[in-house]
């Protein structure tokens, strides 16, 4: 096709969660201009990662002995899921080390992919476990063992400090960033959970209502399966192409349509690079011909703004020489 010219964008962190280069264009025949790499994402949070994971693997081992010794299904499911917490941790620390390696001519992305093979491998691990723990609550609910509640509550009163602390870790960063947010927040709620089992605690240590505990047990399971799920749905969507949640392809759409000299766009595609990166690829019919860099960039940049896609590919027809499937 005539005059077809090649747009690849990679933009600031303004907000976004696409720490990459500032926008630049090439076509054919023209030079290259590119941006300086700013990265204010998960690279900064390395200490807070390792600071987190660690905390979290002390008081899973803690909260799980003290769960067998004390008889509590709530606090054994309550240790499970905190051991969610430090494979949620570590896939984030993964994932953020894993996007900072350098594309290759086999791996062109780089492996930044692999964030999202991570956290669908999570998301089905985490099911499996849930389902053992609610297996072992509905057995315990009609026999219920002598649970002492105190300790129960002593147990899980040092989950609320563990889980409020590393959500502190991240605090600073949540709103900057995605990845760093979602940490923040998983945490936070966390702490909430743990709240709800030092309230069974304290309420079966007054009342020596067993049953209380594979209930509260019951609850937690109820809300890590909220978690998984909607962590399990995104995952696949993602491994599946499909376009990032957040980003409204009819929106996007309209936005190149109403770019200077753009008559139609076709083949216009968004998906997921990694987890926290959307790629767009699109064709923009310009009959009067390719408007040069200048305007490419600036469209990278309005998609990088508006819409958070900070890697987009355009390119440029003019309408000669297409054919009945083409522009």
């Amino acid at each position: 096709m005539s005059g077809q010219h090649h747009a690849h964008g990679h933009s600031h962190d303004h907000g976004h969660d696409h720490a990459a280069d500032q926008p630049h264009a090439f076509g054919i025949g023209h030079g290259h201009g590119h941006g300086h790499a700013h990265h204010h994402g998960p690279a900064s949070y390395d200490r807070a990662f390792a600071i987190g994971i660690s905390l979290n693997i002390l008081y899973v081992l803690a909260e799980g002995g003290a769960g067998i010794w004390t008889g509590s299904v709530a606090l054994l499911a309550d240790a499970g899921h905190n051991l969610s917490d430090v494979l949620g941790l570590a896939v984030a620390w993964g994932g953020a080390s894993l996007a900072r390696r350098p594309a290759s001519k086999r791996f062109t992305y780089g492996l930044k992919g692999s964030t999202i093979l991570a956290a669908l491998l999570n998301a089905l691990l985490l099911l499996v476990a849930l389902g053992a723990i609610v297996l072992e609550a509905v057995q315990r609910i009609d026999d219920p063992p002598v649970v002492a509640g105190l300790t129960v509550s002593m147990v899980a009163g040092v989950g609320i400090l563990v889980n409020a602390l590393t959500a502190w870790l991240f605090a600073s960063g949540r709103h900057g960033d995605v990845n760093i947010r979602g940490a923040f927040l998983h945490m936070a709620a966390d702490a909430l959970v743990s709240a709800g089992v030092v309230i069974a605690g304290i309420v079966i240590w007054q009342t020596g209502l067993g049953w209380i505990d594979p209930v509260v047990s019951l609850v937690i399971a109820g809300l890590i399966f909220w978690q998984t799920w909607g962590l399990l749905r995104e995952t696949t969507e993602m491994a599946l192409a499909a376009v990032p949640r957040g980003i409204d392809y009819d929106r996007v759409a309209s936005a190149l349509m109403e770019l200077d000299g753009v008559d139609r766009i076709h083949d216009l595609h968004i998906w997921p690079m990694s987890t926290t990166e959307p790629v767009l690829t699109a064709h923009l019919l310009m009959p009067a011909g390719a408007p040069g860099d200048d305007f490419l960039a600036a469209a990278q940049a309005m998609l990088h703004d508006r819409f958070g896609i900070g890697h987009s590919t355009l390119q440029v027809e003019t309408g000669e020489g297409c054919t009945v499937g083409g522009c």
